[in-house]
């Protein structure tokens, strides 16, 4: 599903995000990406959502190398993979119904389909009684939530989670994670990089470890410890 050789990144400014990192990670695995500030996670999100180019080596994801891809082909690409922020990204002018379907209609979803589906990805998320209310009237756990819905609404085969629970109390942070796994069971390959290590430790899931841009564990039912 996400195939990374030899991926290197080097800003012009000159910092080093990534050098020389390697994995895969199959469809249908849960992954947690995990490492201190500046390790490296969300530049390989962005390289991996195209955001970013990388230096050195390629990614395959879903099947396409993602060097190879044209720019054109982007957009239809980024229709196999949901995004969850943590800064939620949401639109302020829009309800939580309208932010979930207009992911629906960027890819040009019928009208019919948006109100058939939206509700439906709503009260997976426990937000169906919250559809008409705007960002501004919603809780941090509540906006996760609806990033989360917007991310799973056009099925895509893969969701990548920057730091899902940052921002939210220790209980929702739990609930996100729980959705996040719940998804994964229904067969979604789901990436989260995050350092909240208590989560990490408690899941037991594969566990990528970065440290100064380089892959220093990969590890099946792992954990992690922060160092000072």
């Amino acid at each position: 599903m996400i195939r990374a050789y030899n991926v290197s990144k080097v800003y012009e400014n000159g910092v080093v995000a990534l050098k020389n990192v390697s994995f895969k990670i199959d469809k249908g695995d849960f992954v947690f990406v995990v490492g201190p500030s500046g390790a490296g996670k969300t530049t390989l999100i962005k390289l991996i959502f195209k955001e970013e180019e990388p230096t050195e080596g390629y990614l395959v994801v879903a099947g396409r190398n993602l060097s190879r891809l044209k720019r054109r082909d982007v957009p239809f690409y980024r229709r196999k993979i949901g995004v969850v922020f943590q800064d939620f990204r949401l639109l302020p002018q829009k309800t939580v119904f309208e932010n979930v379907a207009f992911a629906m209609e960027v890819v040009e979803a019928s009208k019919k389909e948006i109100h058939r589906k939206v509700p439906l990805v709503l009260e997976l998320v426990g937000l169906l009684d919250r559809q008409k209310a705007f960002p501004s009237e919603l809780s941090g756990g509540e906006k996760q939530r609806v990033a989360l819905a917007r991310a799973i609404v056009n099925n895509p085969e893969i969701i990548i989670a920057d730091e899902p629970t940052g921002n939210l109390d220790p209980d929702t942070a739990w609930d996100i994670i729980d959705l996040l796994k719940e998804i994964n069971l229904r067969g979604t390959t789901v990436v989260v990089a995050t350092h909240a290590s208590q989560i990490v430790n408690t899941m037991k899931q594969r566990v990528i470890a970065l440290r100064k841009g380089l892959v220093v564990k990969d590890q099946e039912r792992g954990g992690y410890r922060i160092e000072n």
